[in-house]
């Protein structure tokens, strides 16, 4: 197996203990990212606020990699708050992915690094 690590300016820099995003073959599996700033604090806004923080962050990752949104196969989205926050994070999902919509879970957990509400991943393929 060889892997490429992806690392793009564009996009939050990772911690040390993990990469944006690894290419094996033709496919790109893309950290989870949380709604912060550049300099790691949570942006303000709530919920919507940083699902979109996110998603842009994902984006930037996937054009550091080669593709866009319209190659993401799988997005896994993790919410500390379920009941309350699935319908306002859907709202901002939608501006992203409203046709052709790739493969989601959705899960709810207990807690997200520096107290965030909501973290994305997602696998893409290369063309």
């Amino acid at each position: 197996m060889t892997k490429q690590i992806v690392f793009t300016e564009e996009a939050n820099p990772p911690l040390p203990v993990y990469s944006q995003a690894v290419i094996s073959g033709k496919t790109i599996y893309v950290s989870g990212s949380i709604g912060i700033t550049r300099d790691m604090q949570l942006v303000e806004g709530g919920v919507q606020a940083q699902t979109r923080a996110a998603l842009n962050n994902m984006k930037a990752v996937l054009k550091g990699a080669g593709v866009g949104l319209e190659s993401v196969l799988k997005v896994n989205i993790y919410l500390t708050n379920l009941q309350r926050d699935f319908a306002p994070m859907n709202e901002v999902y939608l501006e992203y992915f409203s046709s052709n919509p790739p493969a989601r879970t959705c899960i709810g957990v207990a807690a997200l690094p520096l107290g965030a509400e909501v973290e994305i991943e997602c696998i893409a393929e290369l063309p």
